[in-house]
């Protein structure tokens, strides 16, 4: 049969073609011995992702179906019941109706004869490849069980993680939403009373409250041009930060920032120590791991250091070497690996790491967001401070020459 496939080379370089191949197991191992690292494989003609008609679901609504989904069928899986009703069960007692076609698309296919990785290869938007290669390897060793719990706990922590990062920044982003609410209402409807009121005075205005009433007269006139100009930027902005040179650009930016940097650097390595630990627990060969964990690195720097691991432990080097180059990871961390390679305990020691790092990177956000807030609500403080005594300025000047020409 001819079956298309997308997939990495090893310059991580995305590729697709088609291939000819009895089934879609031997048309990867095919492709893995090309150095092709595949994401997707699917029969020719075939759409792809969701079929016709179902929801696309955001990450959010992903992360939480798959981790529910994932605790629940290692539940069923665990107590005997057979995989077929096992995801019977879940396709009916789910409320959300984009996630259960995706079940029901499971079912049918496991019950056509395909292995639940197979059919999970048909949906590459839901079921990443890190999910996919543990129910396989969970598959082909037996420890199907035992792979979906492993699964259960990686979808479970990284949701948790996800949800404190944006839980953290909740508070921030409406602050500055009521900022900048705050500060065009006053340029809109309350700068334009104080107009009339010194043209009526006749009174010679500061430059800080000429500048504010020319951007109040702007924006009363061309208000219809800031939406614009805000959209515009905004798809440009993402296009731009989509293309090679703009990605490249806002993941060392964002790794230079004072406060931040850290911050973001420990969080992408707990993010890859975690997959790699429960790739290397479920017995997923080191340079499959650490292919898959690169796909999963969200900064294109961290995304080339396990890409040169890669390198590294193909021409015989050890990951904890490739790691110690440059500043991503911290000496510490690159030590504590290490001793995981020397004692053959590398797949626990990384979830350790990671176990760790999460923790501590909870505490560090809490305690930046708690910075954070009072910095904002000092900067509204400061900006209405300003337009107001920007406005009450010429009032007080003129008050200062109405005493002085009355002595």
């Amino acid at each position: 049969m001819k079956l298309t496939y997308q997939a990495f080379d090893a310059a991580g370089k995305a590729v697709s073609g088609t291939i000819d191949s009895t089934d879609s197991a031997e048309a990867m191992e095919s492709l893995r011995r090309q150095g092709l690292y595949v994401t997707e494989i699917r029969p020719a003609g075939e759409a792809s992702g969701p079929t016709a008609g179902s929801h696309r679901m955001g990450r959010g609504r992903v992360a939480k179906n798959l981790t529910m989904f994932t605790r629940q069928l290692a539940v069923l899986v665990t107590s005997g019941t057979p995989l077929v009703q096992s995801l019977s069960a879940l396709e009916r007692q789910s409320s959300d109706k984009g996630w259960q076609q995706v079940v029901a698309r499971l079912r049918k296919k496991v019950e056509e004869g395909s292995t639940l990785s197979q059919a999970m290869e048909a949906e590459p938007d839901v079921f990443d490849p890190v999910c996919r290669s543990l129910i396989a390897a969970g598959e082909s060793g037996g420890s199907f069980d035992q792979m979906l719990e492993r699964l259960a706990a990686l979808t479970r922590r990284q949701l948790h993680v996800r949800n404190a990062v944006i839980g953290a920044l909740v508070y921030p982003a409406l602050l500055v939403v009521v900022a900048i609410g705050v500060l065009a209402i006053m340029l809109l409807f309350v700068l334009p009373r104080f107009a009339g009121l010194f043209e009526t005075l006749d009174v010679a205005l500061p430059p800080t409250t000429k500048m504010l009433m020319a951007a109040s007269e702007f924006l009363r006139s061309y208000w219809w041009s800031v939406p614009l100009v805000a959209l515009a930027g905004g798809f440009g902005g993402r296009a731009w930060l989509k293309s090679e040179p703009g990605r490249r650009w806002a993941d060392t930016a964002v790794l230079r920032l004072p406060g931040v940097g850290p911050v973001v650097k420990s969080f992408a390595m707990a993010r890859i120590a975690r997959v790699l630990g429960v790739l290397l627990n479920g017995r997923v060969p080191l340079l499959e791991a650490l292919a898959l964990a690169r796909q999963t690195a969200k900064n294109v720097n961290y995304f080339e250091l396990v890409k040169s691991a890669e390198e590294a432990v193909t021409r015989g080097s050890s990951v904890s070497a490739a790691f110690s180059v440059g500043n991503l990871v911290s000496a510490s961390l690159c030590e504590a690996i290490k001793s995981g390679e020397q004692s053959g305990q590398m797949g626990p020691l990384l979830l350790s790491i990671a176990e760790f790092l999460d923790e501590d990177n909870e505490v560090v956000l809490k305690s930046l967001t708690s910075i954070l807030e009072p910095a904002i609500l000092i900067v509204l403080g400061l900006l209405v401070g300003f337009v107001a005594l920007s406005m009450f300025m010429p009032l007080f000047d003129l008050t200062a020459m109405t005493q002085g020409g009355a002595h």
